[in-house]
């Protein structure tokens, strides 16, 4: 099942616009393109699911050191040299400010969504389901990668 594009963008303008308001990185949006939702030993995933009027899951996923990095940037540049409950908090809470923001993208067009709170995992993970496909969005800074996994569908 293809995905509309307008389904893409909210998640796109958020992440890029979060992203740069906390940490002052520009990103640029990569290529979107199909793939199985499997990541390496040294990911971090931020999961939050959707409800409503349009219903999957969005996973934020960086690298351990990116990860690092973000949650060092959303602690005003304190270094985090480890995933302590305090990093896992802030990239938690940089799922929740990202996902806030394309709820009210969505809001303005009309469509009603809300959002689980995050899980954050780590390491070796592979995630299945049926109900939709899922579009990797890659997105690229200076010192920053993260990648945007979208699969959702229109109820």
């Amino acid at each position: 099942m293809a995905i509309n594009v307008e389904y893409i963008n909210p998640f796109l303008a958020a992440a890029t616009s979060v992203v740069r308001d906390i940490s002052q990185i520009e990103m640029k949006i990569g290529k979107p393109y199909l793939r199985a939702t499997e990541f390496e030993s040294d990911s971090v995933i931020i999961m939050i699911g959707i409800t409503g009027e349009m219903r999957g899951q969005v996973l934020l996923s960086l690298s351990y050191d990116n990860a690092l990095t973000m949650a060092s940037k959303m602690m005003m540049g304190m270094p985090v040299n480890d995933l302590d409950d305090m990093a896992i908090s802030a990239i938690s809470e940089l799922g929740n400010m990202i996902m806030g923001n394309a709820a009210t993208v969505f809001s303005t067009k009309g469509i009603a969504i809300d959002i689980t709170p995050p899980t954050l995992c780590r390491g070796n993970i592979k995630l299945s389901q049926s109900y939709a496909s899922n579009i990797c969005v890659p997105l690229d800074g200076d010192v920053l990668q993260m990648n945007i996994d979208i699969a959702i569908r229109n109820e």
